[in-house]
């Protein structure tokens, strides 16, 4: 959990810096953009691969190997001289952070029984929330009283506490296939001889170590093979995360422009504070019923409370209404994002979990895409009062994937598919 919380804050630490640093280093304002996109423009173009990466390799090492890549990345923030350069980081950073998202949510269900999945992703989850909402407030804060590159070596030394941190995990989230052959190889009359009967012998010892290389290289060749984009039974979890995702990354993207253009008092700055604390009281509170409640219990729940949501933003000029969207905005989306993960994690077989996770993740992606894109064409071509309302589009999208799927989301909760 510690490990979830910091990859997250080196990231989010950054992001709000990142497109005015781009400009400093002399990046034209559309290239500070395309700087600042490309680590979700990778995230969505990898995501897959990483997916299938975590079911054949050990989940420990890519976490390991995600935490290099952050570091190197982030590092690379603080010495680049070049907006180009400073690109090339951004896609290191980005490769670390896709790695890192798939692998640890996917280790997590194999460090906890499995009818407690449920309760894992939403302490996972709060744990990223917490960083999304605390990180781009420290640096935000860092960055005015001592600039950008002191201010990123803070997130790199929150990549090196993610390396040593994973170093704590016993369980090493070894890929199942790859652990049943590791454990056995064949002795000279081709029998299948359990390698931990011969630990006291020289040959055991030779040969278990054999075996084991030639799984590992086994394992990273699997991978490449036949790379899938989605896991077909968490496929209906991508469509709901992107139409409830949407409503969540344009608010991320658009807020302060938006109380701007309404000549709303409030700060922005408060409304994700607020969010963090109505977040971590929820998921306090419901952690133990998202292994026993239905599917369609949350998704009723949290469709209405989103539909509210963006319903409230309309009028969103007092402080107290700014805190009662904050936490619609809590219940519609940091619900149903720990729901749709574990829900995503129990539809697919074990020996599919990284590819579930990557599943799930996908449409997270492609909202943090198109949100963006989406929010200046309605700045551009809509009445501001209608910003809002504008995105109630999505959520008949998400209605009708739960009418086509109910009966398989609903059973998830049952574990009958695995």
């Amino acid at each position: 959990m510690g490990a979830s919380f910091f990859f997250m804050f080196s990231t989010m630490l950054v992001t709000p810096l990142i497109n005015g640093y781009s400009s400093a280093l002399g990046a034209h304002e559309v290239f500070a953009g395309v700087v600042t996109g490309s680590m979700s423009i990778i995230a969505l173009i990898l995501r897959p691969l990483a997916g299938n990466l975590s079911d054949h390799i050990s989940k420990y090492r890519l976490s390991v190997i995600g935490s290099v890549l952050i570091f190197i990345g982030v590092v690379g923030y603080c010495i680049s001289p070049t907006s180009q350069l400073l690109l090339l980081f951004r896609l290191v950073n980005g490769v670390g952070f896709v790695l890192a998202t798939v692998c640890m949510t996917t280790w997590l269900s194999f460090v906890v029984p499995r009818e407690h999945v449920g309760e894992a992703m939403g302490m996972y989850g709060l744990m990223n929330a917490l960083a999304m909402a605390v990180a781009p407030a420290i640096g935000i804060a860092l960055y005015n009283v001592i600039g950008y590159r002191e201010t990123f070596v803070l997130s790199a030394v929150a990549a090196l506490l993610v390396f040593f941190l994973v170093q704590c995990v016993q369980n090493k989230g070894e890929a199942p296939l790859v652990a049943k052959r590791t454990a056995q190889h064949e002795d000279a009359d081709g029998k299948s001889v359990d390698t931990s009967t011969r630990k006291g012998t020289s040959a055991g010892a030779d040969g278990a170590g054999i075996v084991a290389k030639r799984n590992k290289r086994a394992s990273w060749t699997q991978a490449f093979k036949n790379v899938r984009v989605f896991q077909k039974n968490a496929f209906p979890i991508t469509l709901l995360m992107l139409c409830f995702s949407m409503p969540y990354f344009a608010t991320q993207a658009d807020l302060v422009e938006y109380l701007q253009h309404i000549e709303s008092p409030v700060s922005a700055g408060l409304f994700f504070i607020f969010y963090a604390i109505i977040l971590l009281v929820i998921r306090l509170f419901f952690k133990k019923y998202f292994d026993r409640v239905r599917y369609g219990v949350w998704f009723w729940v949290c469709l209405f409370a989103t539909i509210a949501f963006l319903v409230s933003m309309m009028f969103v000029h007092t402080l107290g209404l700014m805190i009662l969207s904050a936490g619609l905005l809590s219940v519609g989306y940091g619900i149903i994002y720990s729901v749709n993960q574990a829900t995503a994690m129990m539809l697919a077989p074990m020996k599919e979990q990284g590819l579930a996770s990557s599943t799930f993740y996908f449409g997270i992606d492609l909202a943090m895409v198109i949100a963006p894109i989406l929010g200046g064409c309605l700045f551009a071509f809509v009445p501001i009062q209608a910003f809002y309302p504008s995105l109630l589009a999505f959520l008949p999208v998400a209605l009708i994937v739960y009418c086509v799927y109910r009966k398989q989301l609903n059973q998830a909760v049952s574990h009958r598919t695995w």
